[in-house]
């Protein structure tokens, strides 16, 4: 609108609330545009101005520009934060069987040069899962009317590196031992940390965990990373009193934290997906077989 009338002053305002004058002009068919329309028009969605703050004006500061990978990630959880209606359902599987097979195997996980870690059981109890359960194994369609069931499962594995997050892809986890997937995972997280991982592994995920069990923490709200409809995380062991009838009785807990798209996955369907899968942990001879 070339004759629209706005001051400096008013345009100034619009920008710092991240409004565009023009299209405001457009949308209220006026012709000039005053402090108070700006006052109570709203900032576009993807608005940086809350953002556009001259920090120097407090105190000292230091600059630093962030990685690629870091801002690829940023954009993609802000989209997915700001689309997706996202519930986060907990729970904690017993991992004290799960503890004592790992023991049990540490001489032949050396001999093997492998680290036989917990989340390779994990990743297989997800897979197991995720067969049981086939609508976490989907991807909504962009105009939110049709579900894509995958037959492959393939997990996405966070892995945390100087670069930024990046979460590439374990295939065919179903279709895999236990020894494989504990030897991929470490190569995978390797190459990640080395940006050596390649295109074929980036994508194409059936479902993702995001692992927080080696640094610490009870629990966390984990982002489901689009296009798939959940996300597991997983946070450090913990000792937990679990009482048999009068006798208490310590027990190791692993706490899990399962978002899911409210779209596509009901409450009730979550609970039985994460009680499921804590069966799964707490008994990982069903999935050794």
């Amino acid at each position: 609108m070339s004759n629209l009338i706005a001051p400096p002053s008013v345009r100034a305002l619009a920008r710092k609330k991240g409004i565009d004058v023009e299209e405001l002009a457009r949308d209220t068919g006026r012709s000039s545009i005053a402090r108070e329309d700006i006052k109570v028009a709203r900032p576009a969605e993807d608005s940086a101005s809350y953002w556009d703050v001259d920090h120097t004006a407090f105190g000292p500061v230091r600059e630093e520009a962030m990685t690629r990978i870091a801002q690829v990630s940023a954009a993609n959880l802000s989209a997915a934060n700001r689309l997706i209606p996202q519930v986060t359902h907990h729970d904690r599987a017993d991992a004290t069987m799960l503890e004592a097979i790992r023991v049990q195997l540490k001489s032949d996980a050396q001999a093997r040069g492998i680290k036989l870690t917990a989340l390779a059981f994990q990743v297989k109890a997800l897979g197991r899962a995720l067969r049981k359960f086939p609508r976490f194994n989907a991807s909504l369609s962009a105009d939110g009317k049709r579900l894509f069931f995958k037959e492959y499962i393939h997990i996405g594995i966070a892995v945390d590196t100087p670069y930024g997050l990046m979460v590439p892809v374990l295939r065919d986890v179903d279709r895999k031992g236990i020894w494989e997937i504990a030897a991929e995972l470490a190569a995978l997280a390797g190459r990640a940390k080395e940006r050596k991982v390649r295109p074929q592994e980036m994508g194409g995920a059936s479902m993702s965990i995001t692992s927080l069990g080696g640094i610490g923490g009870i629990g966390f709200t984990p982002i489901v990373n689009p296009p798939e409809v959940a996300i597991l995380g997983i946070s450090r062991n913990e000792t937990v009193t679990v009482w048999e009838g009068n006798t208490p009785r310590p027990v190791a807990m692993v706490p899990l934290d399962l978002s899911y798209d409210h779209r596509v996955i009901d409450g009730a369907d979550a609970a039985r997906f994460l009680a499921y899968l804590c069966g799964l942990i707490a008994n990982p001879r069903r999935i050794l077989l």
